[in-house]
């Protein structure tokens, strides 16, 4: 079993493993507790109550947080003709067709987030293999199979995450940095949350949002009472 250092073993002491903090008594304590040099990213994970065995019981989607996550993604676009001048225009950092895809194939993943056209999906299927493993396929549930390139690409810049239950159900999703104030964490936390209840599946029996909780990257978890988020 691995060993905390005292740093570690200093932040988990301040937390109460049994208790269910409110958000912004939450959020506060894990800026509290940061350690690290550097400005460490916020996260959120929730345990949902669903079967992801089943269809019907997917959760996935994307949600633009109001305030960001602290981070300026990198966005890749397969577009051509006047898709591709649109991309250029609007911001994305690269764009291109069978170019790209070729340097994708090659081994290149200097970039965050992948757009693609409709009519581009052919071509990029062939990237499923290597871009499916890190959850960078594009896809029209999250957004990022559209013709409103310029809308996407705007998107992703102003603090859209992406978010997909693992086989467990779990989500976890940035939802900024330490250095934010904490309602504006608070803020980004609410609008995930409310993206999730809105996501819920039909077909989902019991409780829901089962638990939540918040951390820093290199700090301990800190339990939000979901009760209070579920508005």
């Amino acid at each position: 079993m691995a060993k905390h250092g005292k740093k570690y073993r200093d932040a988990i002491a301040k937390v109460d493993r049994e208790k269910q903090y409110s958000p912004s008594e939450a959020l506060n304590l894990v800026k509290e507790v940061s350690t690290a040099k550097f400005d460490e990213t916020v996260e959120a994970a929730f345990r949902l109550g669903i079967d992801t065995k089943k269809a019907d019981q997917q959760v996935r989607g994307a949600v633009v947080l109001p305030h960001g996550t602290g981070k300026t993604k990198r966005v890749l676009v397969f577009a051509k003709g006047e898709k591709a001048k649109e991309a250029e225009a609007a911001g994305a950092d690269f764009v291109g067709d069978e170019d790209m895809i070729n340097k994708v194939q090659q081994g290149w993943f200097d970039f965050d987030v992948v757009v693609a056209t409709p009519d581009m999906m052919g071509q990029v299927g062939r990237l499923g293999r290597v871009l499916g493993p890190k959850g960078l396929m594009p896809n029209p549930k999250t957004g990022t199979v559209t013709f409103e390139v310029e809308k996407a690409i705007n998107d992703i810049k102003a603090g859209k995450i992406e978010y997909r239950a693992d086989k467990a159900g779990n989500i976890h999703a940035a939802i900024g940095k330490v250095s934010f104030d904490t309602q504006k964490l608070e803020e980004n936390l609410q609008v995930l949350v409310d993206a999730l209840l809105k996501a819920k599946p039909a077909a989902a029996k019991g409780t829901y949002m089962k638990s939540v909780t918040v951390s820093s990257t290199m700090g301990p978890g800190v339990a939000v009472d979901s009760a209070t988020l579920s508005r």
